[in-house]
């Protein structure tokens, strides 16, 4: 039986050719008046209130919002929902208090690891950056996926397809325009997410009746409501530590912290987008917990998909296809500036290159090599929570000894490395297989008949738990 599409190929095609188009024209045309290694690598450090917000913002929601907080939803339940977008937004707070530091302890600086580099030898801060660029590379992955699976599901659109142009599209004015470049176009993205999420939540408020409501859920799956339910604060836990610790080491995030006229507006447009996060990915999640309240067998990753397009309404399918290129344009631009930033400003330390290198002509290249590998993943349309969920692991066994060494003086190398390692192998023997049925200690190296329930369904929580503690239990030790 052939599937039916809620809009035609053709015209799912020239919408995305034609944003893509216009975001490329829109930042390479800007982005002319801005020249030089400043203005591509911190905008020159001039970005005022309006531009640092909606960029903050615009570059933190990705379309992986359209499928991540609804999928953890539908397993993991309200605690999936607080801790996905607690998670999201609290690194804003932690750059209120940690940005500020920086900025005055490092004032020319671009990136987090060039403060590392003062910290550390080579050895760790060369592992710390590796864990950096290899987190944004599957960031960069499950971004382009998600659009393509959202294209493909609305329209058959081939997923090669999609992310080709996006790709194509984002990296070109991007790698010419930098940093200047992504915030510009993320002005303009934010302004229209913000008006296309309005559209959706209002039909969906409108049009569901009283299944969108915390009472339907309650009267179906009142599980996934019950603070009695031990899943809810597994998964709350899991998703909150995840997601923040991920976006403490997001380039994109420290290249913002620098990029802000003065402290002042900096910490304001922190705050801002510290509160517009929460509600909106809170209302994915919620999504989510409708979805599986409406339909037991709805597609997790499909649960906001499955409300709005109940009547296949062809204007709702518009508005999604430019929503989610929106999302993730405004990310992958991201992206791909902080990637090439690293390599721009950490290469020459990493890898002790004494003659006259192009180091942005390299980051270029090297971008262009990372893209068409993310372009042949995203083609086999793997889970986009689950890409994000193995880039997340990793940071989790970084986290908490990169940022104690600020304010400990006395944290050792040795001791720093060691702890990462441990931490890294300790998460990576429990995270899950993608069915989450077993894992690489549990139902591989031991049968799982081995282990009680309570580890059996909650290896993801207890990886990044393992992963985040671990470490702690080695500075102790030593």
């Amino acid at each position: 039986m052939e599937k039916t599409y809620f809009l035609n190929q053709s015209t799912a095609l020239i919408i995305v050719i034609t944003i893509s188009f216009i975001f490329a024209i829109l930042g390479i045309n800007y982005s002319k008046k801005f020249k030089g290694i400043n203005n591509y690598l911190t905008a020159n450090r001039n970005i005022g209130f309006f531009s640092l917000s909606t960029s903050l913002t615009a570059s933190a929601l990705g379309a992986w919002i359209l499928f991540g907080p609804a999928s953890a939803a539908t397993w993991g339940g309200i605690g999936a929902v607080i801790g996905y977008a607690l998670g999201t937004a609290f690194p804003m707070i932690f750059f209120i208090m940690l940005g500020k530091k920086i900025r005055k302890e490092f004032p020319k600086g671009s990136s987090l690891i060039q403060f590392l580099r003062k910290k550390f030898s080579k050895n760790l801060f060369k592992l710390i950056l590796l864990m950096t660029v290899f987190y944004l590379f599957i960031f960069l992955c499950a971004e382009i996926t998600a659009v393509s699976i959202l294209i493909n599901y609305i329209s058959g659109t081939q997923l090669w397809l999609t992310a080709f142009i996006v790709l194509l599209g984002t990296l070109t004015y991007t790698l010419y325009g930098g940093l200047r470049a992504s915030i510009f176009t993320d002005n303009i993205q934010m302004i229209v997410i913000t008006i296309l999420l309005l559209t959706s939540g209002i039909y969906l408020w409108s049009y569901t009746g009283s299944e969108f409501s915390f009472s339907f859920i309650n009267k179906k799956n009142p599980h996934l409501l019950s603070f009695e339910h031990v899943a809810n604060y597994t998964a709350g836990i899991t998703f909150f530590v995840a997601v923040a610790a991920t976006n403490l080491f997001h380039q994109g995030n420290w290249q913002r912290v620098y990029a802000a006229k003065n402290n002042n507006i900096l910490i304001k447009s922190l705050l801002i987008s510290f509160f517009v996060i929460i509600p909106i990915v809170f209302f994915m999640g919620f999504c989510g917990l409708v979805a599986i309240s409406v339909d037991p067998n709805v597609v997790p990753d499909l649960g906001f998909f499955s409300l709005l397009f109940k009547d296949q309404t062809e204007f709702l399918s518009l508005i999604i296809i430019i929503l989610g290129l929106s999302l993730t344009i405004s990310t992958v631009d991201t992206l791909v500036n902080a990637v090439s930033s690293l390599v721009v400003v950490d290469g020459k330390a990493t890898f002790n290159i004494k003659s006259k290198v192009d180091f942005l002509k390299l980051s270029k290249y090297f971008i262009i090599i990372l893209s068409i590998i993310a372009f042949f993943i995203a083609s086999k349309g793997y889970s986009v929570l689950y890409l994000f969920l193995l880039a997340d692991l990793f940071c989790c066994a970084f986290v908490l000894t990169v940022f104690y060494s600020f304010y400990n003086k006395k944290m050792k190398e040795k001791t720093a490395f060691a702890s990462i390692l441990i931490g890294l192998i300790g998460g990576f023997l429990l995270f899950p297989a993608p069915d989450f049925s077993k894992s690489l200690l549990v139902g591989v190296i031991l049968p799982i008949e081995f282990f009680p329930i309570f580890v059996t369904q909650s290896l993801l929580f207890l990886s990044f738990v393992v992963a985040t503690i671990l470490p702690v239990l080695i500075w102790k030790l030593r």
